[in-house]
C-alpha cells in the first residue's frame, strides 16, 4: 500500500506541477481576467460539468457568490448542475445532452462567462452547452484533462491538466478553481 500511496502522490505532483508552465500561468491569469471583466460589467459566471466536475462547478459558484478568503460583495455565479428539477425535466423532454445548453440559452447573455468542466473533454452535454454559449456571444472556458477531447477546440480558453487520470485531473482543477477565485476576489475587493 505504501508504494501505491507514493505513486498516487507523485501523479498528483506531476499534474499540479504542469500548471507551473508559462502557458498555463498566463492562461489562468486570462481566465481570471475574463471573470473580473464579466462581473465588473454586471455579468455572471455559468459553470457546469458531470459527476465530480458537477461538484467542482458548485464549489466554484459557492466561492464566488459567498466568499473565498475576504469579506466582499457577492459575485454572480450559477452552477447549472444544482437544480435537479431543471436537469431532470430537460433530460426527460430534450435528452441529457440538452441539460446544460438549455440553461445557458435561458440564463446566458453576451458578457457572461460559461465554464465547462470535463476531465475527458468529451461530455456531450458540456460540449452542447459550450457551443450554445459561443453562439450567444459568451466567453467560453473549459477545464479538462491532458487531451482536452472535443471541447478543446472552439473555446476562448482551454486549460488542460497534464494527466489522463481522472482523479489527478480533478485535483488540478480544484487548485485552478481556487487560484481563479483568489485572483478575482483580490481584483474586485
Amino acid at each position: 500500500m505504501q508504494k501505491r500511496i507514493k505513486h498516487i502522490v507523485e501523479e498528483n505532483a506531476n499534474a499540479i506541477s504542469s500548471l507551473l508552465s508559462d502557458k498555463n500561468i498566463e492562461l489562468i491569469e486570462k481566465i481570471a481576467q475574463a471573470f473580473v471583466a464579466s462581473i465588473k460589467q454586471g455579468g455572471k459566471i455559468l459553470v457546469f460539468g458531470n459527476g465530480g466536475s458537477a461538484s467542482d462547478s458548485q464549489h466554484l459558484a459557492a466561492e464566488l457568490v459567498g466568499r473565498f478568503k475576504k469579506e466582499r460583495r457577492a459575485f454572480a455565479a450559477i452552477a447549472l448542475t444544482a437544480n435537479t428539477s431543471i436537469i431532470t425535466a430537460l433530460s426527460n423532454d430534450y435528452g441529457y445532452e440538452a441539460s446544460f445548453s438549455r440553461q445557458v440559452e435561458a440564463l446566458g447573455k453576451k458578457g457572461d462567462v460559461a465554464i465547462g468542466i470535463s476531465t475527458s473533454g468529451n461530455a456531450k452535454n458540456v460540449i452542447a452547452a459550450i457551443q450554445k454559449a459561443r453562439s450567444l456571444g459568451l466567453t467560453t472556458v473549459i477545464l479538462s484533462g491532458k487531451e482536452g477531447g472535443a471541447l478543446k477546440s472552439g473555446v476562448d480558453f482551454a486549460l488542460l491538466a497534464d494527466s489522463k487520470n481522472t482523479p489527478r485531473v480533478q485535483e488540478a482543477h480544484i487548485l485552478v478553481i481556487h487560484i481563479i477565485c483568489e485572483l478575482v476576489e483580490e481584483a474586485l475587493s
